[in-house]
């Protein structure tokens, strides 16, 4: 049986390239012109914005189809605006969204993958909702990962849309097979690779103790930059222009899988793994324990007993990769402040819970973590907790397609040298990263 590799790794994989025809557009945006907003924020009426039965244009991309049809029917039910939502083939947007910014025809409300943000908030994009973010009596318990990416001179420009994590699952059957809690996945490296060391010797055929996308750079850093921060450092400098994959806690994480590997723990298909199948192996009952996408879960639980836990660090902690999109007003819109109506409605208890929760998607406040829905199960109301974990973050860094997604990337050639080769070329590897980041 092939399963579909998640939303997030699916968009990593695919990475942030933009195409000439976006990148021409994004570069002639920048000022725009005065009768089209200009990025102004949403002009002042109150906390809410006006609900003045405006009709409003959302676009969002086909992987968040789901999700965004929930909201905007919630939203147009209950309000006199009216919200009419264009969905968009994911290998269009960037070229879609690029196109119209630069012919000043931006939709009032646009979501984008939280990779580009950080780009499309430079180049003047999204109007500044610094002031309007603020005024919400909840604004510090927003989902920081979402707000810190899309903030740029320190104006903040988008609101968390969708959130999509990554976390630790385990099969409860095979650890109890194996002599091991059911009930307690790992809480440090060391535990992680002891567990698996523990299913592998079961020495059941087809099963192994772990799995990862061995030549997936999307995968791994979904996956395993969570293990560093989880540790207290981090894997770029705070502009995204300096790799520190070369530090402590990155040693320890490829050293953990490299004693798997020589272990004979990690699955064989692993190493040619580029993502599309990742999951698979786990999903069928094969896998121990391996990081792997919440979004996944309920798929997950079909055909195999899950315990969940945040990906750990090397002593301890817990961290995800908040990935998912981020959402603002676009620099082109004349109804700034219906837009702010929705997206303050957005970060409203009704959509978090009501809508969000109740599909089984994780909310973007912490305060609402725990709500009716996560209450039935512990695990969602544990993935809930982890998203807004300090140590839990999203990368940003401009060049952040050409230094970790693409195929062959630096960052590939980095992991693949530390698990399958002899590790001496790190620091090389590492510098190899930092002039993917720094390219012009």
């Amino acid at each position: 049986m092939r399963f579909d590799i998640s939303t997030t790794i699916r968009r990593a994989i695919a990475g942030i390239a933009v195409s000439a025809l976006a990148m021409t557009a994004l570069t002639a945006c920048g000022g725009g012109d005065d009768d089209k907003g200009s990025g102004a924020a949403p002009a002042a009426a109150g906390v809410d914005g006006v609900d003045d039965g405006s009709e409003l244009t959302l676009w969002t991309r086909a992987p968040l189809e789901l999700q965004a049809k929930a909201l905007v029917e919630a939203y147009n039910a209950s309000h006199k605006n009216q919200v009419k939502l264009t969905i968009v083939p994911n290998d269009d947007y960037v070229a879609k969204v690029g196109a119209a910014a630069g012919s000043g025809d931006l939709p009032d409300l646009f979501a984008a993958d939280i990779v580009y943000v950080p780009n499309w908030a430079k180049a003047g994009l999204f109007a500044d909702l610094t002031g309007s973010i603020a005024a919400l009596p909840y604004a510090d318990k927003i989902n920081k990962a979402h707000l810190d990416a899309g903030t740029y001179e320190s104006k903040k420009y988008v609101l968390p849309f969708v959130l999509d994590l990554s976390v630790m699952f385990w099969n409860k059957d095979l650890y109890s097979e194996a002599g091991l809690d059911p009930e307690k996945g790992p809480t440090t490296l060391k535990e992680f690779k002891d567990q698996a060391l523990a299913v592998q010797k079961l020495n059941k055929p087809g099963v192994n103790g772990t799995y990862f996308g061995g030549n997936c750079g999307g995968c791994n850093v979904f996956t395993w930059f969570p293990m560093v921060w989880a540790s207290g450092e981090d894997v770029m400098n705070s502009d995204g222009t300096k790799s520190l994959l070369n530090g402590t806690a990155a040693k320890e994480v490829y050293r953990t899988w490299h004693d798997l590997q020589a272990a004979g723990a990690i699955a064989p298909g692993s190493k040619d793994e580029t993502g599309a199948t990742w999951v698979a192996s786990f999903q069928e009952g094969k896998i121990g324990v391996m990081p792997y996408p919440a979004t996944l879960l309920p798929t997950a639980d079909k055909t195999v007993k899950v315990g969940v836990a945040p990906i750990p660090g090397v002593s301890g902690g817990g961290s995800t990769f908040v990935g998912g999109d981020g959402i603002g007003v676009s620099k082109d819109s004349k109804k700034s402040s219906q837009s702010w109506n929705f997206l303050a409605w957005l970060m409203s208890e009704k959509a978090q819970v009501d809508v969000l929760a109740a599909n089984n998607t994780s909310v973007a406040r912490s305060d609402l973590a725990s709500n009716s829905f996560s209450a039935k199960d512990p695990r969602v109301a544990l993935i809930n907790e982890v998203a807004g974990n300090a140590q839990s973050k999203t990368p940003v860094a401009i060049n952040f397609q050409q230094a970790f997604n693409a195929p062959g990337s630096p960052w590939v050639t980095l992991f693949r040298n530390q698990v399958y080769g002899d590790g001496a070329n790190l620091d090389k590897d590492n510098d190899a990263v930092t002039q993917a980041l720094g390219q012009q």
